[in-house]
């Protein structure tokens, strides 16, 4: 067998046959892809290198052959000699599929089916010449189509056409001008991963249920709290579903290290609790705070400069204030890479107060984590292997597909004792297996989803060197698009300075704007810039790229970029957008 070294698996060699652009290599890639997927090589041939009429969009109708075609054989031989029984799926149901008697072969046609739609929308995710969004308002699409729950089945026909339906009118966050979102992109080994994980369908509350999952946390968990800096990756850490739930449990976990009689008698045995967090940093904060009974008003937001950063001054003010009205100073959250202005708060300044005051400091770095991959940026995190517990999600900045949020504490054992309730009809204590491996326990959650295994595959593709070259050249783009701005006729800056993420923001001023005076006057219409090119951006389907207001500043965009697939033209071509939708304003 060849290696994954060898010609066999490389393009580009000197004589020109390895070029993918050469006829008769696409034709001999597409011989091997045919010989080991069947029908899903000869479509995905077709769709890369034009060896038949490349499908238009869907229109919602699945094709004809999906109808009545032949059914997949089970047999070892391929090509094979097996009779083939046509299927027409205008009269089969989920019930004829496996585990149905003689459920096999529907069962394989019709994944078959399902993965050529699937293949067809990854394809065109990365077409640049696709709309990254159809969009339809909501009464439109709701009139457009049946979507309401019936009593009886529809056939397989439906079903398949349900799922080009669906397809048709969802977001291309793959695609390389989607910059709407901090998750975006579309990973190919991170989507096989989540394919394989929806297959395995488990659990991850007990190793006898995901062996295998469990211990991929584990390395995985181990792996990142090394990189954060803890002593040989020591502590402790779970995969929650997203950065919302991770702050809460930092919240939770601080609380009852303070406080361990909370668990068994609540808040009416604790007294007043304060917690600290920057006015830029996320609103899960203050959900986290009321979902355990804390209250938003003991969340105080401590000022910031005006790049974004939380003022360590502030944070020392406050805490005073706090201590000075009988109240409990209990948890610190330091943000690094708050989600509008990308900026990092000082660190090792906030990890001298919570020192000085015996404060459990926190760090979200949901967003900012990834940077911790990078050489060059990591820096911006200094100070962060000082805190107790730390927010970092791979779906993020490091292009992991969704979910994918670890929360991960400095304290090994704590998330135990502050969640577990011992149900013993899941863990048992007299099994024949190392029981510190049955993690459900420590989790809020009993079902809880197998978010590792596409973050562990994807790092086992890329190795670290890879996420870092992903990051580097995110950051790269960001600075790119602020030197074209920067200085550009019709746009002024958020804030000054080179962007400390992806984040860049500022403001496009059309032309009947320009010659105006900076007064309440152009304020207002300035503020309704933003939200009609969004808005005609997603009528033309072009590109996606968010905006908001914040504090006293009127709507400004805010482009991020954590998409691989995106270059310097996507970003020349956001320009070029932004001005022809807006230039009539």
């Amino acid at each position: 067998m060849a290696s994954p070294g060898s010609s066999f698996w490389s393009f580009g060699s000197e004589d020109g046959s390895g070029d993918p652009e050469n006829p008769g290599t696409a034709r001999a890639w597409c011989q091997v892809a045919q010989k080991f997927t069947g029908g899903i090589g000869n479509k995905l041939c077709a769709l890369l290198y034009g060896d038949a009429e490349k499908p238009a969009e869907s229109t919602g109708n699945v094709p004809s052959r999906a109808a009545s075609r032949k059914v997949a054989c089970t047999c070892d031989q391929k090509p094979c000699n097996c009779p083939k029984a046509d299927v027409n799926y205008a009269f089969l149901h989920s019930t004829d599929l496996l585990p149905a008697c003689e459920g096999e072969r529907p069962t394989l046609t019709f994944l078959q089916d399902v993965m050529d739609i699937l293949l067809q929308y990854v394809v065109k995710s990365f077409d640049r010449s696709t709309k990254v969004i159809d969009f339809h308002y909501p009464n439109e699409l709701l009139q457009e189509y049946n979507w309401e729950l019936s009593d009886q089945p529809q056939n397989l026909e439906e079903i398949l056409m349900h799922c080009q339906t669906t397809l048709k009118y969802a977001i291309k966050t793959g695609h390389p001008r989607y910059f709407n979102q901090l998750s975006t992109g579309l990973d190919i080994v991170g989507l096989a991963a989540d394919w394989l994980t929806s297959t395995a369908n488990t659990n991850m509350f007990t190793y006898e249920i995901a062996p295998v999952f469990v211990l991929l946390e584990y390395v995985t968990l181990k792996k990142m709290r090394e990189i954060i800096g803890w002593p040989g990756g020591s502590g402790d850490g779970i995969f929650s579903p997203g950065g919302a739930i991770s702050n809460m449990y930092a919240m939770l976990i601080a609380r009852f290290k303070m406080f361990p009689e909370v668990k068994e008698k609540g808040m009416a045995a604790v007294p007043r609790l304060i917690a600290f967090t920057s006015e830029h940093s996320h609103f899960s904060l203050k959900k986290g705070a009321a979902a355990l009974g804390i209250g938003t008003d003991s969340v105080i937001l401590i000022k910031c400069d005006e790049r974004g950063k939380m003022i360590p001054s502030d944070l020392e003010r406050r805490i005073l204030e706090a201590k000075q009205k009988g109240y409990v100073p209990f948890l610190v959250s330091a943000t690094a890479g708050t989600t509008v202005y990308g900026a990092f708060d000082p660190l090792l300044a906030v990890a001298d107060i919570c020192k000085k005051y015996k404060i459990w400091m926190h760090v979200d770095a949901a967003w900012g984590g990834g940077l911790l991959m990078s050489q060059k940026h990591k820096w911006k995190l200094s100070g962060v292997e000082r805190a107790n517990s730390v927010t970092w999600n791979p779906h993020k900045m490091m292009g992991v597909p969704l979910q994918c949020s670890a929360f991960l504490v400095r304290e090994e054992g704590l998330m135990q004792s502050c969640n577990q309730m011992h149900a013993s009809y899941l863990f048992q204590q007299d099994k024949h297996y190392d029981l510190s491996y049955d993690t459900g326990d420590k989790a809020l959650q009993c079902g809880r989803h197998v978010d590792v295994f596409k973050l562990w595959l994807m790092w086992r593709a890329k190795g670290t060197t890879g996420f870092e070259a992903h990051i580097d050249k995110c950051l790269e783009l960001a600075e790119y698009l602020y030197n074209i701005i920067k200085n550009r006729e019709g746009y002024e800056m958020v804030f000054d300075g080179k962007p400390q993420h992806t984040n860049v923001c500022f403001w496009y001023i059309p032309p009947s704007l320009r010659t105006l005076e900076d007064n309440e006057e152009r304020m207002s219409r300035l503020s309704k810039v933003a939200p009609v090119i969004k808005a005609r951006m997603m009528e033309y389907g072009t590109t996606m790229v968010s905006y908001q207001p914040l504090g006293d500043k009127v709507n400004f965009f805010r482009m991020v970029i954590s998409n691989p697939a995106a270059t310097h033209q996507d970003i020349d071509f956001l320009i070029e957008e932004i001005e022809r939708l807006g230039q009539d304003l």
